[in-house]
């Protein structure tokens, strides 16, 4: 099996190839084949890869050297082990599932366009194999970046719009905010110990002083930030939404902002040496998920109400990884996968049958027109507010109740966040497939059900869904913590919280009370008087999203402009142009002067030949030396 594992980033690598140098000459259904295929060749290899590991343990396979110079040694190399051969299931297996909606989503495109966004999909899959199999920080860049850069490659995809532009500029520019940090903690690592290797980074956390590796962490952390979209470079994932659907379920469920997780829980030995560090983790998490959540209740755009939940879900996930529950984090991006990917693809379905709408306002009882969407979402929905039996219970309680043992107060605003992420998702339900349909006659004379290739992937993700959280079900339910002893080699910093099965249960019966009862609240209000204008007072702060990009743009894009302008028109145009073109101009001039030397007239010759004598003969009797000169060099 060792022979085979530079195949699972490889094929989609060739995919990648084919559709984007043949995107003109292959058929859609060609196009979609390779595409898909690549991925499910993928995971099949994937899948056997991980039963391999669960039953003889991980390795790391070395191909060849990257950089050798004398003092650092940077091989490309792979390690799978328990944390990668699990991202890798859920990467091919949610990515196939995905380009398989994609081929029905985006069948009006023409064959060139189809084509291309075919090869940008499988080359974002490619990248984030890539982040998620290298054996070292190098590696681990490399993918970081592809991600980075299919991100922007695809949330512009419609390029000919110049606010898609802007969206995917914004990412790109924010991400690379982020990547410095990261850039930086290599090469800190490289001048401390002058290696990169995760096992040798973590074999040689003696030789880095605590102040090394709390800046490492914070700057590892940074990076995190940026991709994974945390307070303050969160701004650009819901902005990400101009791309095509199918992407936003990409880089939300199974790709981008996951990197930040699985780069932060690899590197679990480093953060568990660094409580500063982890604080920080756990106070920016929670910060970020209470914040989004609080935009979430009010925005009136399908995606825009998914992006900001998964912003304020990843908030959940770093206020794992802060109290040391590394696996919770992971269990949670896992089981995230599965219900995001399901609520934005179901949304996708949702626009294909509207026509390309997005404002839920314009919509409602679309629970009669689209029967599986509407049964698929409702399930999203359910197992993002965390009801049992659904995935979402088991992932996020096991984070509530870490985050209760490191300090209640986390626990007490995980829980509101909680309720609020139970509330703006049965809003969202409600407004959408509830009441009286609100769009137009000639929206709804062509309401129907998505074809089976978009509706095959919701009814497997929704599947997934329920059973998800089955995976790990704790100790205090009967289960036996299964996801935990199997990455228990890979993370071996796992803080465990001890606590009594009534606290458990207590914790339990909060959370899924606060949210039923946000869940009633919800559905009561909104299916029978959906909210159809404009917000007002705080409302109002809230659907503008507490105003941070316009902050940003104040304090940061327009200063920036303005001293892009100074430069631009001032020092460059006026200054160093100036300058040099000045030089041409009196070149210019001047020959323009001494060309009416040249008269023609001989007269005129013989003065200047007179003159040029009598300046010599100055020159010989007052200064031999100035003659001796040019007699020398002239």
């Amino acid at each position: 099996m060792n022979q085979l594992v530079y195949l699972i980033p490889l094929l989609p690598l060739i995919g990648f190839l084919i559709n984007g140098l043949l995107r003109k000459s292959l058929s859609k259904s060609v196009i979609a084949i390779i595409g898909s295929g690549v991925i499910l060749a993928s995971f099949v290899i994937s899948l056997v890869l991980f039963f391999q590991v669960k039953s003889s343990g991980g390795q790391i396979i070395n191909y060849f050297n990257l950089i050798n110079l004398d003092k650092l040694v940077i091989p490309f190399a792979f390690q799978i082990d328990q944390l990668s051969s699990l991202f890798l299931l859920i990467i091919t297996g949610i990515g196939f599932l995905i380009h398989l909606y994609s081929a029905a989503y985006m069948h009006e495109e023409t064959n060139e366009h189809y084509g291309r966004y075919f090869a940008y999909l499988n080359l974002f899959v490619f990248s984030m194999l890539l982040l998620v199999m290298g054996a070292n920080y190098v590696i681990m860049f490399f993918g970081w970046e592809g991600v980075g850069l299919c991100s922007y490659l695809l949330i512009g995809f419609w390029f000919k719009n110049d606010n898609y532009n802007y969206a995917a500029k914004k990412a790109f520019i924010m991400n690379r905010i982020g990547d410095l940090g990261f850039l930086l903690a290599v090469f800190w690592m490289i001048a401390k110990i002058g290696t990169v290797n995760y096992t040798d980074v973590f074999a040689a956390t003696s030789n880095f002083s605590s102040a090394d590796i709390t800046a490492i962490t914070i700057l590892l952390f940074i990076g995190a930030m940026g991709k994974s979209a945390q307070i303050p470079l969160y701004t650009w994932l819901p902005d990400a939404m101009a791309g095509p659907t199918p992407v936003s379920a990409l880089i939300h469920a199974a790709t981008m902002v996951t990197a930040g997780i699985y780069m932060i829980t690899r590197s679990n030995i480093l953060y568990s040496l660094s409580e500063v560090t982890q604080h920080l983790v756990a106070i920016v998490g929670l910060a970020t998920a209470l914040f989004a959540a609080t935009i979430a209740i009010k925005q009136n755009d399908i995606k825009k109400v998914l992006a900001y939940s998964t912003v304020s879900q990843l908030g959940y996930m770093f206020l794992g990884l802060g109290v040391g529950a590394y696996t919770g984090a992971v269990f949670h991006v896992m089981t995230h996968a599965f219900f995001k990917a399901l609520l934005f693809l179901g949304a996708g379905s949702v626009i294909h049958a509207m026509h390309h709408e997005q404002d839920m306002r314009k919509m409602g009882g679309l629970k009669k027109y689209l029967p599986i969407t509407h049964i698929t979402f409702l399930v999203g929905c359910i197992a993002i507010s965390g009801i049992p039996p659904f995935s979402g219970f088991f992932s996020k309680d096991e984070i509530l109740a870490a985050a209760y043992a490191k300090n209640p107060i986390y626990w007490g605003i995980g829980v509101a966040t909680a309720a609020l992420t139970a509330f703006y998702m049965f809003r969202l339900y409600a407004t959408t497939f509830l009441g009286n349909f609100r769009g137009s006659h000639e929206q709804a004379h062509h309401l129907h059900e998505s074809p089976s290739a978009m509706t095959i992937p919701l009814i497997v993700l929704a599947a997934l869904s329920v059973v998800g959280g089955f995976f790990n079900v704790p100790e205090v339910l009967g289960g036996h913590s299964s996801l935990h002893q199997f990455l228990s080699p890979a993370i071996t910093s796992e803080v465990v919280h001890e606590a009594s099965h009534s606290t458990e249960y207590m914790l339990m019966g909060i959370s899924v009370a606060v949210a039923v009862i946000a869940i009633v609240i919800a559905i009561n209000k909104f299916s029978k008087k959906p909210e159809l204008q404009d917000a007002q007072g705080f409302a109002k702060v809230l659907e503008n999203k507490w105003y941070v990009d316009e902050l940003y743009d104040n304090i940061i894009v327009k200063p920036l402009n303005s001293l892009g302008s100074f430069f631009k028109n001032i020092i460059e145009r006026r200054g160093i142009d100036g300058m040099v073109n000045g030089v041409g101009k009196l070149v210019n001039y001047s020959a323009r002067q001494l060309r009416l030397l040249q008269s023609g007239l001989v007269g005129g010759y013989i003065l200047f030949m007179v003159l040029a004598i009598i300046v010599l003969i100055y020159v010989w009797i007052n200064d031999n030396h100035i003659l001796s000169f040019f007699y020398k060099y002239f």
